[in-house]
């Protein structure tokens, strides 16, 4: 089994084969990639068969920012139509006990077209892997998680992720309802990363009714629709009108100023969020002179992406954090991720645990 399978965005393929490469080759793996545009995944094939298991165990998959999913996987071809099953129960023969069966299929159009079968075909198989063995007729924690990509009828990718280092979500998608109520659809961005990146036991006390916000670029308030639903108090910086309903709710103050020169009076604020339309660079240094000044505590904010080079324009704002805060000794931690409600941007999350006192005093 030698061959790592990431699941991304569609038109996204060149950005996730980039990203893989760097990471494996910093923790000392070679292969090379497969990808073709708009296929909506990529494989990175070791060239010693036993690296794609130890690269899912040693890459963080926190750190992977255009990767929706990844499994160790091998690829079956020409599966013979009248018995699959067969087929990926002999591939899945030596694989370590499973938790769960993951019957899935790239996010393409191509691929959708694929989810009916692969829903009928799922409890068939799972059976037959129970009887092996294989997977395990109720979930249990800390087990790996089976995964069978289709990409035709009779052609799929069958591997194992590591629960502990994986997306918990179906194809690594969080499914979110857009409510109607909601002054735009950009609203989802901000509710998919709330729950992609704080920890669900921990969500009740870091994301709490009566928190004070700062929405930058908040004009119509989509994002700031998100923070008043969880019960805070929002400053929306926008030049722009504000939709009236969140207005009347009393938990919203409207500054008509620029997102990029207005600070906090005081240094009371637990989020930070920004989805504004500008240079990632220029919206990166924003954030670091917010943290650096201990305007906020949690950021989460876009980066719009350029239409070149989108992968080594992400790392190097991600770099630029880094490099800021570990230079003023800030104790912090820090995600990205392309989500599923993203488009050309992805989402960047800043939790800053410790600030010298000493840097704004």
């Amino acid at each position: 089994m030698s061959s790592v399978v990431i699941y991304c965005r569609s038109g996204f393929e060149s950005d996730a084969a980039a990203e893989i490469t760097f990471h494996a080759a910093e923790q000392g793996f070679a292969g090379y990639v497969k990808a073709k545009p708009n296929t909506g995944y990529v494989v990175y094939e070791c060239f010693e068969a036993h690296h794609s298991d130890e690269i899912i165990k040693k890459v963080d998959f926190k750190n992977m920012v255009f990767a929706r999913q990844w499994f160790a996987g091998t690829l079956l071809e020409n599966m013979p139509v009248e018995d699959r099953v067969s087929a990926v129960v002999e591939a899945a023969k030596d694989f370590t006990l499973c938790s769960e069966l993951r019957v899935e299929t790239p996010d393409t159009n191509e691929g959708k077209e694929l989810l009916t079968f692969c829903k009928k075909i799922s409890t068939p198989l799972k059976k037959a892997l129970e009887k092996q063995n294989t997977v395990l007729r109720e979930p249990k924690a800390n087990r790996p998680v089976m995964h069978v990509m289709f990409l035709t009828n009779n052609t799929a990718y069958v591997g194992y992720s590591y629960s502990f280092n994986n997306s918990p979500f179906f194809m690594g998608i969080l499914r979110l309802r857009m409510p109607s109520d909601a002054p735009s659809r950009s609203t989802l961005k901000l509710d998919e990363a709330f729950n992609v990146f704080i920890p669900e036991q921990q969500r009740e006390l870091r994301v709490a009714a009566g928190m004070r916000s700062v929405d930058l670029g908040a004009c119509p308030g989509g994002w700031t629709y998100q923070l008043v639903r969880r019960g805070m108090f929002v400053s929306a910086i926008d030049n722009g009108p504000m939709n009236d309903d969140l207005m009347q709710t009393g938990q919203v103050k409207h500054f008509r100023a620029d997102g990029f020169k207005y600070r906090p009076e005081k240094r009371n604020i637990t989020w930070l969020v920004c989805d504004m339309v500008e240079k990632p660079t220029k919206v990166t240094t924003l954030m670091i002179d917010w943290a650096v000044n201990a305007y906020a505590k949690e950021f989460i904010f876009n980066l719009k992406l350029p239409m070149k080079k989108r992968f080594d324009s992400v790392y190097e704002c991600l770099s630029m954090i880094r490099k800021e805060l570990e230079k003023h000794s800030i104790n912090y931690e820090l995600q990205a991720k392309h989500l599923y409600h993203d488009r050309e941007e992805i989402t960047v999350h800043l939790n800053v645990t410790k600030v010298p006192q000493n840097l704004y005093s």
